[in-house]
């Protein structure tokens, strides 16, 4: 058998005929920049998330780099992000001229932990951006009360979380704002790239609605210095119809991770933990084994895909080498880089397909 680590156009076969139809309805209406569809997605996002504003980006990066500008956020200041993270969140702090500030992550969880965060503040702190990784979120209680005793901003980096829950509450309104990416593989995924920001502050939705549109909030009349980074509408109207399904897309995941967590708790890995508070809707099911290289040749020689997220850690990155951060400088993120392999997991994987994963990891760990 073969288990392909995501079956993107086995999810679509399922809702085929309402993307051709969206698709194309896009392609007979005349509005192929913002317009109609990408303001009804923003407004059904909004909803989903429950915040009171949501607004369409180019990708997911656009949309931090976009809302840390409208916070106001440049040279001089400083930013504190995970060590342990895709490097889109370092790189929209690099975009806007501040200093990246980075911290361990809790070694159990691999999200941001609220004590590093503690130590790292200082007076020219001007946010803190946690990562709800792989889909599980990050304690925000204790980075909430942080930000505001600091009165610093709060930007949430939910890009791999559609739907996740925090204390009974879906992500997208803790902090002050959050920030998605729609790339196609995420939980609601795009058909190329996409990305979008929900935020509570009124303000702050109209200056990145501004900052996205060339800094203008009416034709050749530019307030700001912005940027050319609006949600195209066709992808607007494939994520509307992708929004549909996406709980019951996100329920199979989890019932996919439920399965795993029960199963493999003789392979011998080290499970994900998932804290009370959570509902994780598991864009990753990441497990670590500690000859993870070899352990990952064996799974695909059986025919099970598996990618690494991520091999290496933004810090030991050549793009960051002028930081001066060398190896051993965040331990927790080096050791979880060299042992992390996120197995199959999505809403078109079947049962047996599951079975088989379980099998092969069982017997080849």
């Amino acid at each position: 058998m073969k288990v392909p680590f995501l079956d993107i156009a086995g999810a679509h076969a399922e809702i085929q005929d309402q993307l051709e139809a969206a698709v194309l309805r896009v392609a007979r209406s005349g509005y192929f920049i913002l317009g109609p569809e990408v303001e009804a997605f923003e407004a059904d996002f909004a909803r989903y998330t429950g915040a009171p504003h949501c607004l369409g980006t180019g990708n997911g990066l656009d949309a931090l780099i976009l809302t840390l500008k409208a916070m106001g956020i440049g040279p001089g200041d400083e930013v504190i992000v995970p060590a342990n993270t895709y490097i889109a969140t370092w790189l929209a702090v690099s975009f806007c001229g501040a200093a990246i500030v980075p911290v361990e992550p809790l070694e159990a969880t691999h999200n941001i932990d609220p004590d590093a965060v503690v130590a790292a503040i200082t007076s020219r702190t001007k946010a803190i951006i946690p990562v709800h990784l792989y889909g599980q979120p990050a304690d925000m209680d204790p980075l909430i009360e942080l930000a505001r005793q600091h009165g610093v901003h709060l930007l949430e980096d939910a890009a791999q979380a559609h739907g996740a829950g925090y204390k009974g509450k879906r992500i997208g309104s803790f902090g002050e704002a959050a920030c998605w990416s729609f790339y196609p593989g995420k939980n609601l995924g795009a058909l190329g790239d996409g990305g979008g920001f929900t935020t509570t502050s009124p303000e702050l939705a109209e200056r990145v609605s501004m900052l996205r549109n060339y800094g203008s909030a009416v034709k050749y009349e530019h307030e700001l210095a912005g940027q050319n980074s609006r949600l195209d509408p066709i992808q607007a109207a494939a994520l509307q119809v992708k929004l549909q399904v996406l709980d019951g897309w996100n329920a199979r995941r989890q019932a996919i991770a439920a399965r795993y967590l029960v199963a493999l708790s003789a392979a011998g890995l080290v499970l994900p933990a998932v804290p009370k508070w959570a509902d994780p809707v598991w864009h990753l099911f990441v497990v670590r084994h500690p000859d993870r290289d070899a352990f990952r040749a064996r799974l695909e020689a059986a025919g099970v895909g598996t990618v690494i997220h991520y091999p290496k850690p933004p810090h030991l990155q050549n793009a960051y080498a002028g930081l001066g951060y060398g190896k051993g400088a965040f331990p927790v993120s080096e050791t979880l880089a060299t042992e992390v392999i996120s197995l199959p997991i999505g809403p078109a994987q079947t049962d047996a397909q599951t079975e088989y994963v379980i099998e092969q990891v069982l017997k080849l760990a």
